[in-house]
């Protein structure tokens, strides 16, 4: 699909995360103008070392539940979209501090909305999760299957989606509700509690110690690069005349906890096995995405091989691990 040729100006939440200076790197590299903003609770300065060297980026270390900033900054910036990014992302926490997940997943949703129809921003493209479906045994998931999610969290999602889609029929913003599915890459810190089973099992490898299986193994995830999640936000952002909608962005293939581990094997050259634990409660057995309607949509297909994306993931560990030595 052809890009725009003009530059436009998007907004990014949460631009220091883990997708967020991603999609940073992305818009950048097409040429457009990107204002991050990030309080820096959770994201990292380091994260955007590729785009502070680019003319065309600023960051705003500004919290967006600030009263009247984002409606300030979308004033004075008037972009052509916001890519809202900027959330409370473990499902765990979500659970145990429903107060702040409401405030930061709901109210977060609801402030970058309003900003948007006071500024006359036409364009929001929000993160969602697969976690809208909660254990829907559909497989694989499509956007109009039924939507009942287990937790704070995928509520959460839930509601800022309707909320979102509601200012799209009232207020005639496009709203395009990205529903990702298990994003991995570089820049995920395997450090946190809350991080994805790549991240951690990638980084217990490479330091030689032993990984836990909750369960069989044979449990499978629709896992999906964060390269290819930026570059669907790109597209979201920038691809014109999208009908609002929410979209799976996944790769469509499902893979085990096994399989996993034997990318690792092999790349690692080492028949290290995982230790294997009783399931944990709640867990969902399988996960997958259907791809078409985001396909159809923004021209977006997951086109990152597993296999080269997880060594792309051990090539950056071992270098990380090689300069702190």
């Amino acid at each position: 699909m052809t890009q725009p040729q003009r530059q436009s100006t998007i907004i990014v939440t949460g631009a220091a995360g883990f997708i967020g200076s991603h999609t940073v790197d992305q818009l950048l590299y097409r040429g457009h103008r990107v204002i991050g903003v990030d309080n820096l609770s959770t994201g990292s300065r380091n994260n955007l070392s590729r785009a502070h060297n680019s003319a065309n980026f600023e960051l705003h270390t500004r919290d967006l539940l600030d009263p009247g900033f984002m409606t300030g900054l979308c004033k004075q910036v008037r972009p052509d979209a916001i890519v809202h990014l900027a959330a409370l992302v473990s499902v765990t926490r979500a659970e145990e501090e429903p107060q702040f997940n409401f405030r930061l997943n709901i109210e977060g949703t609801q402030i970058i909305a309003e900003a948007a129809r006071l500024a006359e921003v036409p364009r929001i493209v929000f993160a969602s999760s697969a976690a809208v479906y909660g254990n829907n045994p559909a497989m694989p998931l499509h956007e109009n299957d039924s939507t009942e999610p287990v937790g704070h969290y995928g509520t959460a999602k839930l509601m800022s989606e309707m909320l979102l889609h509601q200012y799209s029929r009232s207020y005639g913003i496009t709203t395009v509700c990205n529903r990702y599915f298990n994003v991995f890459g570089p820049r995920q810190d395997p450090s946190s509690p809350y991080s994805g089973v790549i991240s951690l099992f990638t980084d217990r490898y490479a330091r030689n110690q032993p990984v836990t299986i909750f369960g069989d193994g044979e449990q499978t995830r629709d896992f999906i690069s964060v390269h290819d999640v930026s570059y669907a936000n790109t597209l979201a952002a920038l691809t014109p005349n999208i009908e609002s909608g929410s979209y799976n962005i996944c790769t469509g293939q499902a893979r085990s906890l096994l399989d996993l581990i034997g990318v690792l094997q092999k790349d690692y050259g080492r028949s290290q096995s995982p230790n294997f634990d009783t399931p944990r409660g709640g867990d969902i057995k399988h996960s997958l995405g259907a791809p078409d309607k985001a396909a159809e949509a923004f021209g977006f297909r997951a086109h990152i091989d597993f296999s080269r994306a997880i060594a792309e993931l051990n090539s950056v560990i071992r270098s990380t691990q090689t300069k702190t030595a």
